[in-house]
């Protein structure tokens, strides 16, 4: 019988419990025919960022848990290597590359997702969830023209959540306030909200003119109005009560996560935690702030893990444990100094956050798309390691075969159900997947290829694209080879780039020269890729 049947029974024989301490004691019901399901959906973790994934100088004593009771994936990849195009992904079952533009949004960006878009939300509430997102959004909201101080559509809501607190994009983007389904939240009306990404309004100070007033120093960019002593990317007026102080974010999307969890109980849930964690600004609370020795990076992995914790402890208060599907992961690679010098590249002290991986956010190379994954799910999920290609894609279509919903037709094209392989009943992973960051690159088991004449948003290549010598793309670059190695590897303008990643993970030995039957057997699959239109 379900909860709330089990409880009214209990009424009715005129036994008298506080509700808290029976829900706990509860964990001997029958388990539900439909899991809640919990994703986790961390910012610019990398796959050497956690214990279970080689981590030794910062502990993650809670992730390391859900591995220890779950499935551990060893060969899973967001769909790109920055959050906008590859949250877009996850969320549609729809590879980002194929549309024009899909590129990290501003904070006052139109919605990627059109509303009536199946969605992983939607479709589980279509089979009877209730449906929450806590923590980042970064697709996209509005039509185009985002009144800050009135409701706020679409959004969240109009793609299939029933409830949503979060903030638009990152933490280090204006407006930097939290949203309430269609509002602001704590928004004084005589202090009305203004945003603009191209000049500088109001009298707030900004990075660049008054840098004396930061706490965090600047390293490049993130140069305008100072919030809570943190300059952002872009400028905003107005909305000075309904301001967070970036110390409490992830105690607040901690806090509501669980709200959420004890509010729905009595029902399957969907909840999609998307903390801030690890993203910029690093501004740990002060239960975690100077703690790691690997600087201020690790102690927003602590707070993270802590968040996890959290979670996973409110699920077994209420006696969820067994009912509930954890799937962690984060939406790209690594980065250490990104716009802000809180220390972290001098900090580092041997921690790898990409572990063996070569490259990181920003990168095409494994370390930009490779993730940590987990899938927790206690008496029906075996412990393991799973070595299966898979793809954040995937979990779509995977969910909803769990949620026994059905997908609608000519939806989430590139989505493959591997329900079966997310529960450790199968090794068998997909065929192929595609990379993106800048340029497209196509995996399958074991071989690796980068072709730089094939770009995101068209199905035609492009002009080949060899490494750039000044501007905003030598800086992104940059960004992208900090770890350890070079731009090049033998072929220093390489167009093709084929890697044997089950001989060298690390990807120095570019192999297109000594396999060109590789090379045009996975050219071939992009091809096919692109030009059917879905997977």
């Amino acid at each position: 019988m379900d909860r709330r049947r089990f409880l009214t029974q209990l009424a009715a024989a005129g036994t008298t419990f506080k509700l808290r301490p029976l829900l706990a004691q509860a964990s001997s019901a029958p388990s539900r025919t439909k899991p809640n399901v919990v994703v986790i959906l961390a910012d610019d973790l990398g796959y050497g960022d956690v214990g279970c994934y080689g981590a030794t100088h910062v502990h993650t004593p809670h992730i390391d848990a859900l591995a220890a009771n779950g499935v551990r994936f060893t060969n899973a990849h967001a769909d790109a290597a920055t959050c906008t195009p590859s949250r877009y992904a996850m969320l549609t079952g729809t590879y980002a590359w194929r549309r024009e533009g899909i590129q990290v949004l501003p904070g006052d960006a139109k919605s990627l997702i059109s509303p009536g878009t199946p969605t992983i939300a939607s479709i589980l509430r279509s089979a009877g969830y209730r449906t929450g997102l806590v923590g980042q959004w970064h697709v996209g909201l509005g039509n185009g023209s985002i009144d800050w101080n009135s409701e706020i559509r679409p959004g969240p809501c109009e793609l299939g959540f029933d409830e949503a607190f979060f903030f638009a994009a990152t933490a280090d983007r204006v407006p930097t306030v939290f949203i309430h389904n269609h509002r602001v939240q704590g928004l004084d009306p005589a202090d009305p909200i203004t945003v603009s990404y191209n000049t500088k309004i109001g009298d707030d100070p900004t990075g660049r003119e008054s840098p004396e007033l930061l706490k965090q120093k600047l390293s490049e960019g993130h140069d305008g109005t100072i919030v809570d002593g943190i300059s952002r990317i872009g400028f905003m007026s107005g909305g000075k009560a309904a301001r967070w102080k970036d110390e409490e974010i992830a105690q607040t999307f901690t806090d509501k996560a669980c709200d959420f969890i004890e509010q729905n109980h009595s029902r399957p849930f969907l909840l999609y935690f998307t903390p801030s964690d690890i993203h910029v600004p690093r501004a740990p609370g002060p239960a975690f702030a100077g703690k790691d020795s690997c600087g201020v990076r690790c102690d927003v992995i602590s707070q993270l893990d802590w968040s996890v914790g959290r979670i996973t402890a409110t699920l077994a208060k209420l006696g969820l444990a067994k009912d509930t599907i954890i799937l962690f992961t984060s939406d790209n690679g690594p980065v250490v100094n990104d716009g802000y010098d809180d220390g972290s590249d001098r900090a580092l002290d041997g921690h790898r956050p990409a572990g063996e991986l070569r490259g990181g956010k920003y990168s095409i190379y494994e370390g930009g798309t490779r993730e940590p994954f987990i899938v927790s799910w206690p008496n029906h999920v075996a412990p393991g390691t799973s070595p299966a290609l898979l793809s954040q894609i995937d979990i779509l279509r995977s969910l909803a075969t769990v949620a026994q919903a059905s997908v609608p037709n000519a939806s989430a094209p590139d989505s493959v159900d591997l329900s079966a392989t997310l529960l450790g009943r199968s090794k068998t992973g997909r065929d192929t997947l595609v990379e993106e960051s800048q340029v497209l690159a196509i995996r399958d088991a074991r071989w690796k290829l980068i072709d730089r004449t094939q770009r995101p948003g068209t199905t035609q290549s492009g002009t080949p694209l060899l490494p750039a010598t000044s501007g905003p793309a030598l800086e992104a670059r940059h960004r992208a080879e900090r770890w350890h190695e070079p731009w090049s590897v033998e072929h220093p303008a390489a167009v093709i780039e084929l890697y044997d990643l089950l001989t060298d993970p690390e990807e120095s030995r570019n192999l297109a020269l000594v396999h060109p039957e590789i090379v045009e057997r996975l050219q071939t699959r992009l091809k096919q890729i692109r030009t059917q239109g879905h997977t």
